[in-house]
């Protein structure tokens, strides 16, 4: 598993420009309002789903400040029934647990089941996500995150919540 000095090693040697926020551990977005944050209008939520088969998983990213509505975004994407992934998913799939959920975790993904949607707000604006452990968070460009995921082999799409 990245660890959170792993992801910064990564940003690194990708030349990507970041910033980190260290902070006391932040298992939802119910917990921010503890937490200073230099940049709160782009911290993002990341959203697990899968399929009622488990067939098909999702890593959803939208700004905090967003409602999600999984039924219009099922509609939305031609998807068949969805809902949240179990724990036990998110650790199988993802080697992460619930509260550290992060894109960067998509590099765990080995066998590229994972479709990535993320908030196309974060096309031209930076993004505040946790590097893997949720007592930091990392901000930098969306599409510097977005290069990493695609070039990483996953599937990334933009969507309009």
């Amino acid at each position: 598993m990245l660890s959170k000095n792993d992801v910064y090693y990564l940003l690194e040697t990708k030349g990507i420009d970041f910033e980190v926020t260290d902070h006391a551990p932040l298992f939802s977005m119910d917990d921010k309002p503890n937490v200073e944050l230099p940049y709160p209008e782009w911290d993002a939520k990341n959203l697990f789903i899968r399929d009622h088969k488990r067939e098909h998983y999702y890593l959803i990213i939208v700004r905090g400040s967003k409602r999600v509505d999984l039924k219009q975004f099922r509609k939305d994407h031609n998807l068949k029934k969805i809902s949240f992934a179990s724990e036990e998913e998110l650790w199988h799939i993802l080697k992460i647990k619930p509260g550290h959920v992060s894109p960067f975790c998509l590099l765990h993904d080995e066998d590229y089941r994972v479709h990535y949607y993320i908030d196309v707000d974060y096309k031209t604006n930076r993004i505040g996500i946790h590097p893997n452990e949720n007592d930091a968070t990392v901000w930098l460009q969306g599409k510097d995150l977005v290069h990493i995921i695609e070039d990483y082999g996953t599937t990334v799409e933009y969507i309009e919540i």
